[in-house]
């Protein structure tokens, strides 16, 4: 594996840990709501609408959204998925678009400034590793254009 897929290994390693560790640690801390869930039944545990029409909200209710949106409504399961596609395409030698990793970078810096203390700013550093392993491939590939290329 070329270095630039060790950085992506690592990049995604770092995406993996940080969505599992959320969602597990939002499961642990939230465990009655989400029994709750059980308890009521799955379908619709967690409704965009008050069941009974009203417009006030009890303290259950804020607290089984806000279960539902720091747990699985959360963006840990998309981070977990972009960390696992990551990992297949550094497996493959398939260069991550530079973009995702910019786009990454800048989510979790403005989550992190706005979340202190929080493990965002490790999100950071994913995202600067897909940025340096998609630069490397493209020098390598320039490299290996000139090359190859006649003279």
């Amino acid at each position: 594996m070329n270095a630039g897929g060790r950085l992506l290994r690592w990049a995604s390693g770092i995406m993996l840990v940080l969505g599992t560790g959320h969602l597990l640690l939002s499961t642990f801390f939230a465990r009655e709501d989400i029994a709750g869930w059980v308890d009521r039944g799955v379908w619709a545990a967690v409704p965009l609408a008050l069941a009974d029409g009203g417009a006030d909200q009890t303290v259950e209710s804020v607290r089984n959204g806000a279960t539902f949106w720091a747990g699985p409504g959360s963006f840990a399961v998309p981070l977990i998925l972009l960390g696992c596609l990551t990992w297949h395409l550094a497996g493959r030698g398939v260069a991550v678009p530079a973009g995702i990793g910019w786009g990454l970078a800048a989510w979790c810096l403005v989550g992190g400034v706005l979340l202190v203390p929080s493990p965002y700013f490790a999100g950071v550093a994913a995202g600067a590793l897909i940025v340096l392993a998609t630069r490397r491939e493209e020098r390598s590939r320039a490299g290996r254009d000139r090359e190859n290329s006649p003279a």
